[in-house]
């Protein structure tokens, strides 16, 4: 694929603008075109940001042979449904976060852009960026000894927004705000996890508003996480060690990273290097892989993403909030299937028993959790 790579955005929120901004600063990736369900709002979106195409249907972006990507930035319950028909149309596709509502759409896409050999991958920012490789290397220096506590968090006062507080958009503070916090843990502790505790207040919508999680790990250490979408939090990401501690400042979009030792002493700043926005290293990671004719991205491949959508379902189980898709999604059609699907689950469980019997590891017991959570 020689030239200039056409980027086709669906979705015409306040995300695809920044996007669309971000792409149209870049080298070597065109803004070609954007899709909505309303033409108008596609036209005004093309107006202002420069696209060359304004459809007023998704599937019509998705036709269109010169798209050479396609950046969804759709509410998370549509993710599923949009990706999938994209990677149909063989369309490679860069999906906002939370990649899914849920582990079993997450499977189902994964599955799909195998079998057609269509790339897909998460658009999870934070995983992209240069200066993550700086917080690894920081920590594996040793500056501050062996880490064994992390705290993150992020709040926004964003309950007015629809979107956030409506279960049928897969609302809620779990998938669109305590994402980044868990990813955070997760890029920097691993996942050897052997029990995750958690708890949330609840909208009068039933969604998840604030919460609180901790993930206890094998080896002993620790990640407290918060989140919020009824108050403001100053976005901070803290590893604490035997020696010292680094604070990184915004775990939403990463600044810098402060290095303390033993006595609370500043012995190390690095800031984040010039950027756009942020968002130029998750297309061009895509961009990389596509021409390299791979179908994920190394960065946030698609078993990354697949394990923090069963940590999000078990976490969402505990709390007991099931969105109303899912209830159709799941629903047996007949007595056959329900006794399919009954026999599936136990066979599953007894599977992962012997597993877990044999291998005495808690995290596969979680994981187990997590498979069956639909």
């Amino acid at each position: 694929m020689l030239g200039k790579f056409q980027i086709g955005i669906m979705g015409t929120g306040n995300i695809a603008g920044v996007m669309a901004d971000t792409v149209n600063k870049m080298k070597n990736v065109k803004l070609y075109a954007v899709a909505s369900r309303e033409k108008v709002k596609a036209d005004v979106f093309a107006g202002k940001y420069g696209c060359k195409k304004a459809y007023g249907s998704y599937e019509e972006l998705a036709s269109d042979n010169k798209v050479d990507l396609i950046y969804i930035a759709t509410p998370h319950s549509e993710h599923f449904a949009n990706a999938k028909m994209c990677i149909e149309h063989g369309k490679p596709v860069l999906c906002e976060k939370a990649f899914t509502a849920n582990a079993m759409q997450a499977e189902e896409l994964i599955r799909l852009s195998e079998e057609k050999g269509v790339f897909l991958a998460e658009a999870m920012w934070t995983r992209y960026m240069p200066m993550l490789t700086t917080i690894r290397e920081v920590i594996g220096s040793g500056v501050i000894g062996e880490p064994k506590t992390l705290t993150a968090n992020l709040g926004y006062a964003v309950s007015h927004l629809e979107r956030m507080k409506d279960p049928n958009l897969a609302g809620g503070a779990l998938l669109d705000l305590s994402i980044y916090p868990l990813n955070f843990a997760l890029m920097l502790f691993g996942y050897n996890i052997a029990k995750i505790h958690s708890s949330c207040t609840y909208t009068d919508t039933g969604v998840d508003e604030q919460d609180s999680i901790t993930l206890q790990y094998i080896d002993g250490r620790m990640a407290h996480l918060n989140s919020s979408m009824v108050s403001l939090s100053d976005r901070k990401g803290i590893v604490y060690g035997t020696k010292g501690f680094i604070i990184v400042e915004n775990i939403n979009n990463f600044q810098s990273v402060a290095v303390y030792d033993s006595l609370y002493k500043k012995v190390g700043l690095y800031k984040c290097p010039k950027q756009i926005s942020g968002y130029e290293y998750e297309v061009e990671a895509s961009v990389k892989a596509i021409r390299s004719r791979q179908i994920e991205c190394a960065e946030m491949p698609h078993a990354e993403s697949l394990r923090v959508m069963k940590i999000m379902d078990s976490i969402r189980k505990e709390w007991g909030i099931v969105f109303p898709f899912e209830k159709a999604e799941t629903e047996p059609k007949s007595v056959e299937e329900k006794t399919e699907q009954e026999a599936a689950v136990l066979n599953d469980k007894q599977s992962l028993d012997r597993e877990n019997q044999e291998s005495g590891n808690p995290e596969l017991e979680k994981a187990g959790q997590m498979e069956n959570q639909e």
